[in-house]
């Protein structure tokens, strides 16, 4: 895991997923291009961004990175478009047993100061039962998990944003061609390219710093020539 200069206190990371195709023109849920983004509201720091088929396995990899982050942090947020796997492979993961003394089962929850938000998508009215909410945690919380989020809060325009970034710096998100990416390797290799330069290098638009500087994982950004001179142990 990245080595920090200071203690997380408060985290409000924003889930998403973009896919391209990947080796034949197949549906969406047959791609092996389906790219999963962990991003870190105020710095803009991207924790995780990988690419495979739209699986289980796909989501757990996420969502192990993020559990890894919950131990350095006071409070963190996790804030997705109605996608309810972040939410359940987060519970199974960083859940813990609640004992109020009280005689029956003990409720299990996420950890303390761990809060999970979805966005229900499209209509908020179902044919029969009670209205869907539309922000709504998937999960059990603890109880003593302080409810700061407002709900104005609770959007993902910012790694959306990045998605739509992506989609202009890399060819293989264009959608020009039937096929947009050779093999999920080389598609994984782009991406292993722009997580280096928009955490490492780029000076981000809105907050002014590198990303991984914001966040104070290093002092400050490298340069291009800086990355290529890292020795790397094997």
């Amino acid at each position: 895991m990245f080595t920090l200069l200071n203690e997380f206190l408060k985290l409000v990371v924003e889930g998403d997923e973009l896919y391209t195709k990947v080796k034949n023109n197949v549906s969406p849920e047959d791609s092996e291009g389906w790219t999963i983004v962990l991003m870190e509201r105020a710095s803009r720091f991207m924790f995780f961004m990988e690419c495979s088929k739209k699986d289980d396995k796909l989501f757990k990899r996420a969502i192990r990175t993020l559990s890894e982050i919950i131990e350095k942090t006071d409070d963190l947020t996790l804030v997705t478009d109605g996608e309810r796997r972040y939410g359940n492979f987060l519970f199974e993961i960083c859940q813990e047993i609640v004992k109020t003394g009280k005689r029956g089962r003990p409720k299990i929850t996420l950890k303390k100061e761990v809060k999970i938000r979805i966005k229900n998508k499209g209509s908020q009215v179902k044919k029969r039962g009670r209205k869907r909410l539309k922000y709504q945690s998937p999960v059990p919380e603890h109880p003593e998990t302080s409810q700061n989020i407002k709900n104005q809060d609770i959007h993902a325009n910012h790694v959306e944003a990045q998605n739509a970034a992506l989609r202009r710096r890399n060819s293989a998100y264009r959608r020009k061609t039937n096929t947009y990416a050779k093999t999920d390797k080389g598609l994984q290799r782009t991406l292993d390219i722009q997580w280096i330069v928009h955490n490492f290098v780029k000076i981000h638009f809105t907050t002014k710093k590198v990303p991984a500087v914001a966040l104070g994982i290093i002092h400050k950004g490298l340069s291009l020539n800086e990355v290529f001179n890292i020795q790397m142990i094997v």
